[in-house]
């Protein structure tokens, strides 16, 4: 039995194909809401010229938009709070999927991105590093909620997200001296001095991860404690369910608004920088999607799988883009774009998952449920 991401309600469980017609009529103009909260983002962006500065201003520490993690912070709670953590051991039991994940998210990736970056970018290093950056940081924020709204396996999910969060913090700095240093070394290619900052990396995941994981994980066993299971799902969960739709829109429209008379200003630019990201996006997703399938992962897992490797923690990539080269830099405006193909792109994704549900899983094939 799934949930809808806005409004909370139980859907009558899946025996069939999951149609659009299933999901809340907010969730199916989802992207009509992004498309507007983005219109809006560069109008406001236009419009107070010194907006961006003044959004920049306002930090929860040092590169880490206060603004920016408010969004997050409410668009990911309703969907931590609904995860059922007790059930949390079925996922880590599955190896199959962990370390397909971690292969993906590790290996495929990075290498992915790196390879586009210096087939589309080779002759402009400072929008090339950004992207490669966007391709080391891994994702551990917005996939829940494509993860939501695809109808994937929300405690797969979650193990996956805190996964990616411990490797980010162990693998982030020496892939990125690896992807941007000594690899371009071997090949002959100009190399990048880079360092990265293991407290800002640290920093971040925690922030963007930690409180909202905590919050949910908090709110879950305090409830079901006091109030049970039943009140919790069927009263609190549809309550809180709309602010993570409130929370995606808001975090849209601030990351538009920073960046609004840049994008205005550069489309061309803009749009160099978003081709080869559109084409980092179709070939994880495309290729994690059929991937999963082929092991004969369910429907669940392999449209999780396939969202958490396509997705970025744009965040991080930002923070450092920002930190490292300055935030006027070349980096940190491919750093920006990252996000804003990656929001309308991964929504488009949701759609084509749950076309393809049941043409590539129907009932009673195995592994389908």
């Amino acid at each position: 039995m799934r949930e809808a991401l806005v409004e909370g309600r139980p859907l009558a469980p899946a025996a069939g194909p999951v149609a659009r017609r299933r999901l809340s009529w907010l969730d199916r103009l989802l992207p009509l809401w992004i498309l507007a909260a983005m219109g809006l983002g560069l109008g406001l962006g236009r419009a107070v010229p010194d907006l961006g500065k003044d959004l920049d201003r306002l930090q929860v520490t040092q590169g880490t938009s206060l603004p920016i993690f408010l969004g997050l912070l409410v668009m990911m709670y309703p969907v931590l709070a609904r995860v059922r953590y007790g059930e949390l051991g079925s996922v880590t039991r599955d190896r199959r999927m962990l370390v397909s994940s971690l292969v993906l998210n590790w290996v495929v990736g990075p290498a992915v991105m790196f390879g586009l970056a210096w087939a589309w970018l080779p002759h402009e290093p400072a929008y090339r590093t950004g992207i490669i950056v966007v391709g080391l940081a891994r994702c551990i924020a917005m996939v829940l909620i494509w993860n939501d709204l695809s109808c994937g396996d929300r405690e797969a999910a979650a193990v996956l997200v805190a996964l990616n969060s411990l490797f980010q913090l162990l693998a982030f700095a020496l892939l990125g001296t690896f992807y941007l240093r000594v690899l371009p070394g071997w090949l002959g290619l100009p190399t990048v001095g880079l360092r990265f900052s293991m407290p800002t990396i640290a920093e971040t995941v925690a922030i963007f991860l930690g409180v909202p994981l905590i919050a949910g994980f908090l709110t879950r066993f305090a409830a079901e404690r006091t109030r049970g299971r039943t009140w919790y799902e069927q009263r609190f969960l549809p309550r809180v369910g709309p602010l993570a739709l409130v929370g995606l829109l808001f975090t849209v429209v601030v990351l538009f608004a920073l960046q609004g008379r840049t994008i205005t200003a550069e489309p061309l630019t803009v749009a160099r920088i978003a081709l080869p990201l559109l084409c980092y996006f179709a070939i994880m997703w495309s290729g994690s999607f059929l991937f999963g399938r082929t092991v004969g992962l369910p429907y669940e897992r392999t449209a999780t799988l396939a969202f958490t490797a396509a997705g970025n923690n744009f965040e991080l990539a930002i923070a450092v883009c920002i930190g490292v080269f300055g935030v006027t830099s070349g980096e940190a405006l491919a750093g920006v774009v990252g996000p804003l193909i990656e929001v309308p792109v991964l929504v488009a994704l949701v759609s084509v998952a749950l076309w393809a549900r049941p043409r590539l899983f129907p009932a009673g094939r195995p592994g389908a449920r």
